[in-house]
């Protein structure tokens, strides 16, 4: 299974299941809520019944007040029909009270002062309604007129009221609460619903950004397929290209270690001259010799023998330098890399550091752009090639203007990044663009000291890494080398072990 799939699959379940704990949290908050709403509306039906309960009692004691005294003023019968059905009702409302209030032993316990009152003014209602049955009118009117039955009226008003209070507070509470139990259900629902979409959302990224990558790595894939003959021939340049260079490299290394050669055989030729006038003069053993014999001995002692001798030893030295180069060149091409994560602003600041105070001595400048900091390469190699780069910039300036250095890095492809070297130096002619990278060739002018193996040795370490470099230049307008490189080192490496 492929990097991209597992992690595909684990975002996919790591969805899933928080989309489920999210469902699951709304369903249980949901429950718990529509509990609570369901207690709330209990509790408010159940204090709807009390208040109606004490209305329903208040109004049948006043229907029965009403009833008492039209019949003690009129004497007629359909004044008793209120009073009748209220008295008959007033003690079924009174049990269903005590039954609201059997859960509730703090306002229970108003229910026997209830009870006494009521007692106490149905007692009163029927004692005087008695007396006006038996002709009593007056006796009736005069305990009617004595108030006991408008003080107990009162009280009972009184207490039902306070009751009726404590049960609009109730309610009140009651309605509060189911409006927040109903807030909080909309708010654990939209809230829920809106995880539910991040989450949809976040799922349906995630599968998006799945089939792009398989889309892309189908399209790769493809191309990598359409691009095989392309790629095969190119490798097949590149072989050619490269045993191209090795013949050029073997002409160039041996034409220029056959000079000094050629010098040491020539001089070895003066060497066996001078040494022959030499010979004739000290193993003369006292013949006498001619002026000229001692003229030719004298010379090759003073002349011939330390010029020959100093022109080979020049031309062994050549050689030995000539040697060493390619020595340098063809160490760094066995020397194994290592590939570790390198910063190219740190690499450029040091080098730039290095080379600061050549260049500020003409009043000169660095300017250094990142735009692609970190890769994985091998850190020593591109540490020579850029301190190679600056230090030519130095050597090859124009003394009449300040020299000014600009190195940028940027992103080239997918896998590639390009650092580009610029200076308003010398310049480089158009025909010397390659040749200045091949061993001992160098370009221009030749007044700065050096046996042309620099930039020689740039390519090679560019290409030990992967990459390349190439270089764009007029005379006279400055050049700018160009440096590519692969992002990541490791995967060149491990491919070609």
């Amino acid at each position: 299974m492929s990097a991209t799939h597992r992690i595909f699959m684990r975002s996919t379940m790591l969805m899933l299941a928080l989309g489920a704990l999210i469902l699951f949290s709304i369903i249980a908050s949901s429950i718990w809520l529509l509990g609570r709403t369901q207690d709330m509306f209990d509790v408010v039906v159940q204090e709807r019944q009390v208040r109606r309960t004490i209305a329903d009692l208040l109004q049948n004691l006043t229907d029965a007040e009403t009833g008492q005294r039209g019949y003690i003023i009129t004497q007629q019968q359909d004044f008793l029909r209120p009073y009748t059905n209220s008295v008959g009702d007033v003690r079924n409302i009174l049990a269903n009270l005590d039954k609201q209030m059997a859960n509730q032993p703090e306002r229970a316990r108003q229910l026997p002062q209830l009870h006494r009152l009521v007692d106490a003014k149905l007692g009163e209602l029927e004692a005087t309604l008695n007396l006006a049955r038996i002709g009593r009118i007056q006796e009736s009117v005069d305990a009617v007129r004595g108030g006991f039955g408008k003080n107990a009226m009162d009280e009972i008003r009184q207490l039902l009221e306070t009751m009726r209070d404590t049960a609009d507070i109730s309610l009140d509470e009651g309605i509060a609460a189911q409006k927040r139990a109903s807030n909080w259900l909309t708010w654990f629902t939209l809230g829920g619903a809106i995880a539910i979409v991040a989450v949809l959302g976040g799922a349906l990224a995630v599968i998006i950004q799945h089939v792009r990558e398989l889309s892309q790595a189908r399209q790769e894939v493809e191309l990598l397929n359409r691009g095989l003959e392309a790629r095969v021939q190119e490798r097949t340049e590149d072989l050619i290209q490269a045993n191209q260079e090795i013949q050029r490299f073997a002409y160039i290394v041996t034409h220029d270690l056959r000079a000094p050669l050629v010098n040491v055989m020539g001089f070895t030729a003066e060497l066996d001259t001078a040494l022959k006038s030499l010979q004739a003069y000290v193993l003369s053993e006292g013949a006498q010799l001619s002026e000229q014999q001692i003229a030719d001995a004298r010379l090759a002692a003073s002349e011939d023998l330390p010029e020959a001798i100093g022109f080979i030893r020049s031309s062994t030295r050549k050689m030995d330098g000539l040697i060493n180069a390619i020595l340098k060149i063809s160490r760094d091409g066995r020397r194994q890399l290592k590939p570790e994560p390198v910063s190219l602003n740190e690499i450029l600041q040091t080098t730039a550091a290095s080379v600061q105070h050549q260049i500020g001595e003409s009043g000169g400048k660095v300017d250094i752009s990142i735009d692609v900091d970190m890769i994985v390469s091998d850190r020593l190699s591109i540490e020579q090639i850029l301190g190679n780069l600056f230090d030519n910039a130095i050597k090859y300036r124009r003394p009449e203007i300040p020299l000014n250095l600009a190195a940028r890095t940027v992103q080239d492809g997918r896998h590639f990044i390009r650092i580009d070297i610029k200076d308003n130096g010398r310049g480089i002619a158009a025909e010397d663009h390659e040749r200045i990278f091949e061993l001992f060739r160098r370009s221009g002018q030749q007044d700065q000291r050096g046996e042309g193996i620099g930039l020689a040795h740039v390519r090679s370490l560019a290409r030990n890494l992967g990459g390349e470099i190439t270089v764009t230049s007029q005379l006279g307008a400055g050049s700018t080398f160009t440096l590519r490189l692969p992002r990541d080192l490791s995967k060149l490496v491990r491919s070609e072990t």
